[in-house]
This record gives structure tokens, sequence and C-alpha cells, in this order.
């Protein structure tokens, strides 16, 4: 399978929730599997068990990386971010570091940082980074009113950028509104999807994936 990019419609929309939920997942189904951050924001100077990267590491068992390939302290697009630190990020050094991990696994599952469209240089976003990797992605977002919208401009945005789409998953909101539980039904209907899955309230994704919550998303991974 190589590589999966987990994308969303934007930032706490539950993609950290998903990759450890769907890592747990495959590695129960006897895959070999690594879970990697490229770039983080709002990091600390020195790692923490918080830190998204931390947490995939955590939930794989992988030697490394241990946490984000790139980390930046302010809480920014990487492109701003990577501006306030005087450290631009260097899109194919970091494309030339994961790269390699492509062997080292059956799948190796990307998260994004923020939206599918969140710059990650003033040239580059996540459409390039899944596009040079030759990554399919998968798209989370909330089950709520505003979700809708959102969702079909990011796959608009994923078809015309030529990727491969996996599916979509949608993670329950703090607070549900009228149009909880009725997203993925519309979404599927207006796109023409058929790969499209709200998933239950669950603190801990590990539990979840042990429930098999996350079973048939994997499925889609073939």
């Amino acid at each position: 399978m190589g590589f999966v990019l987990v994308t969303g419609t934007g930032s706490g929309v539950g993609k950290t929730w998903v990759t450890r939920g769907l890592a747990r997942t495959l590695l129960r189904a006897g895959r070999r599997v690594l879970a990697v951050k490229p770039v983080e924001v709002g990091c600390d100077t020195t790692e923490t068990a918080r830190e998204d990267g931390t947490l995939l590491a955590e939930t794989t068992g992988q030697a490394a990386p241990r946490s984000a390939v790139i980390r930046f302290g302010p809480p920014l697009a990487p492109a701003l971010a990577s501006g306030m630190e005087a450290e631009p990020v260097d899109f194919d050094a970091l494309l030339l570091q994961l790269e390699p991990l492509r062997a080292e696994a059956d799948i190796v599952l990307l998260e994004g940082t923020g939206g599918l469209l969140t710059p990650i240089t003033w040239e580059w976003n996540a459409v390039e980074l899944a596009r040079s990797l030759g990554a399919s992605v998968l798209v989370v977002g909330r089950d709520q009113a505003e979700t809708l919208n959102q969702m079909l401009l990011t796959l608009s945005a994923l078809e015309l950028g030529g990727v491969d789409l996996l599916g979509v998953v949608l993670t329950p909101p703090t607070e549900p509104d009228a149009s909880t539980g009725l997203n993925a039904g519309a979404i599927a209907r207006l796109s023409g999807l058929d790969r499209v899955m709200a998933v239950d309230r669950d603190a801990d994704p590990l539990h979840a994936a042990d429930r098999g919550d996350l079973k048939l998303v994997a499925d889609w991974l073939g």
C-alpha cells in the first residue's frame, strides 16, 4: 500500500484520533505500520507525550521517527511558523526523509497539519506531499453542519490535484448539532462516494480500534 495521508477539513477535527486508531487496527491485522507526522506546529522546545508525532510513534511502537520530522513552536500554518523561527521548510529535504520509510513498513500513515490546503511552504501543501510520495488520501472531518461545505471543497481540491481518495471519516463533535448523524449520507450523495462513514464517540482511539470501529476504514486500504 505504501503511503497513506490522513488529512482533514481543518485543525482539531480528529486526524490524530483516526490515525492512531487506524494504526492500531492495522497492527492487530498483522500489518507492519509506521505512523508519522511530517510537520507539527504548536510544539514545545522539548518533545512531550502530548505532541501528535510522539503519540503516533507510541501507538505503533516504532523505533523511529519518535516525533514529528519537522517541529515548530508557533501554533500556525507551517509556512507562517517557519518564518517566525527563521527556519523555512525544505520541501525536497522533507520528501527525502520520508521516502525511505516506504521500505520499513507495509503501510506508512502520514498525519497532515491542519487542513488539506494548509501551506507547508509558500509553494507546497498536502496535495503536493501526497502526489510526490504517491500517497492515497483519507479525509477526516467533524460530523457537524459546517463540515459539509468544508468537506466538499476538500474533495474538489483532491480531485483537481489528481490524488487517489480512499474515503471519508467523520468524527463526533463535542457538541452535536441538528446535522450530526446526517452528514455522512449527505456527503456520499453530493460527492458520489460510497466510502463515507461516521465513527462513534470514544475518548481513546485504541479502545475504539480494539472494538473494531475502524475495521471498515482499514479494509479501504486493501
